[in-house]
């Protein structure tokens, strides 16, 4: 089978709630990566085949299929086109996917891959309630077929994080403490310059601004649990934030036509999925079966990015497959950096290449959770 290679990995910083890049049409957020990556990599636009563009809660300014209107806002030209997918949380690592696949199966040769989610302007969720004026609650509980099969109870994920952590006996103490190695490894990140590379400055803004360097084990242990039991707290989640990320996906062919400078080559793609109900298990299944299917052992893999949805659901992934946390997120992840939705698995990619490049390592596997008890796996080999 034909090779795919990725060229180029750029993201936005990330903004915080109410921070730097509120204001910000969503359009003008993802066409900023967008613009950055064509400057970097010296690519005639017009050799682009397609931009396959990760986004959620497509109302509003992310309607009318923002994969299309980003490139178009970063004035690119208009011939190329665009779509949106949505994965829920791992929808541009999907788009990753759909890109490498159009590209290995010989009908693409260039492809532009990435996502966005500007959250100050659309808040989470959204599009889960944008039909109540139509009659449904929610997209679920107003089918007799779902009902049937899985009740009418709410999905709520902070539910779902907390039976994870109820189920693999994590403790509140184990999560916070979690969350302050996430902050204080993304601040480390930054202090170091590890970040600068794969920042393209936006607004003024040079670095993320969800770091919070100040994070300890006595503020964490202060705050109440959302919903008012039980042991997830705001501290040891996602945080809510405007941010996005591109990459350029290439065939071997256009490598040589183009003169470009592959820095990794997608070695595996898969996706699996669990119990929609619990919600945020298959990373779990995922990677047994992507490592299974790749041929590899956890001892292959040099680094390894698992979003940060919650604090337990990477907990209980490392618990179940005996993954060294020294592995995993080295430079920080969502409870520091932010959880851009359909932006996330791009800007995983992105921070995943770069620290592979920095610390010498040869294999990346990038996996998270998602809506509907889904999740991609995506092994890379730097080159």
């Amino acid at each position: 089978m034909a090779e795919a290679y990725i060229i180029d990995a750029v993201r936005s910083p990330i903004g915080r709630k109410k921070g730097s890049l509120a204001h910000l049409h969503p359009a003008d957020l993802g066409a900023h990566p967008i613009r950055e990556l064509v400057a970097r990599t010296g690519i005639d636009a017009n050799a682009v085949d397609d931009v396959v563009w990760g986004c959620c809660d497509t109302i509003g300014p992310q309607a009318g299929d923002i994969g299309r209107t980003v490139w178009l806002v970063a004035g690119l030209p208009q011939h190329v086109p665009g779509t949106t997918v949505d994965r829920q949380c791992g929808s541009s690592q999907q788009a990753l996917h759909f890109a490498a696949q159009g590209v290995m199966s010989g009908t693409q040769d260039l492809v532009v891959a990435g996502g966005s989610q500007a959250m100050n302007a659309i808040p989470i969720s959204a599009a889960m309630y944008a039909g109540q004026p139509y009659g449904f609650d929610n997209p679920f509980n107003t089918s007799p077929g779902w009902v049937e099969r899985y009740g009418d109870g709410l999905l709520n994920q902070i539910a779902s994080a907390q039976m994870i952590a109820d189920k693999w006996e994590i403790s509140r103490t184990a999560m916070e403490e979690f969350a302050v190695a996430s902050h204080a490894r993304a601040q480390a990140a930054t202090e170091a310059g590890a970040f600068k590379r794969e920042i393209a400055p936006l607004e003024g803004l040079e670095q993320d601004e969800t770091i919070r360097p100040g994070t300890t084990l006595e503020g964490l242990a202060a705050l109440n649990p959302v919903g008012g039991e039980g042991t997830i707290t705001a501290g040891v989640a996602s945080q809510n934030c405007d941010g996005s990320a591109a990459m350029l996906v290439a065939s071997e062919q256009a490598v040589k036509h183009h003169g470009l400078t592959p820095r990794a080559r997608i070695h595996h793609l898969s996706v699996r999925a669990d119990d929609p109900v619990w919600m945020l298990t298959a990373p779990i299944t995922a990677t047994q079966h992507a490592l299974k299917k790749a041929g590899m052992s956890v001892d292959d893999i040099d680094l390894f990015e698992c979003n940060e949805a919650f604090a337990s659901v990477p907990l209980a992934w490392m618990k179940e497959l005996g993954i060294p946390h020294e592995k995993v997120n080295v430079r920080g992840g969502a409870i520091a950096l932010g959880h851009p939705l359909g932006g996330t698995g791009a800007r995983l990619m992105t921070t995943l290449l770069h620290a592979l490049e920095d610390t010498g390592g040869r294999y990346g596997l990038q996996t998270m959770c998602e809506g509907g008890g889904q999740a991609n796996v995506t092994i890379i080999e730097r080159l």
